[in-house]
């Protein structure tokens, strides 16, 4: 039998293969570049399973160049914030259930009106940050 991870901590790696390998404890945005390294092999084809709680605005954009990424609200609402090659943005409010794509390239972030969790597929390859 398998250990039990929770999500929000230990993220889990879809990778080729049909392969499901659980991830160490996430530490903050430094830990892409060594997730990145773990799971290069699989290219733009795996992806990473993320669940987080959210009680404030998101303090940075961030853009999955290699992918799409869908954002679940499982709990709460959110305001998704992307922003389009030209500058432009576009929100979309998410209550819990409902879910969006941020199309690869798109730069996005999150405003939380008091509290949210969300559910992360993401294509990790290539996750860039910059400040908000």
């Amino acid at each position: 039998m398998s250990q039990a991870h929770d999500l929000r901590t230990n993220p889990i790696h879809l990778g080729l293969g049909a392969r499901a390998q659980a991830q160490p404890v996430f530490t903050g945005l430094e830990w892409y570049e060594a997730y990145a390294a773990r799971t290069h092999a699989d290219g733009a084809e795996g992806r990473l399973v993320a669940l987080s709680d959210f009680t404030g605005d998101w303090t940075s954009w961030e853009v999955h160049p290699e992918g799409d990424e869908v954002v679940v609200c499982t709990a709460g609402e959110m305001t998704l914030i992307q922003e389009r090659e030209d500058g432009s943005t576009s929100a979309q409010v998410l209550a819990a259930g409902e879910y969006a794509i941020n199309p690869a390239g798109t730069w996005h972030t999150a405003d939380i009106a008091e509290a949210a969790t969300a559910l992360f597929i993401t294509c990790g390859l290539g996750t860039l940050h910059r400040p908000r």
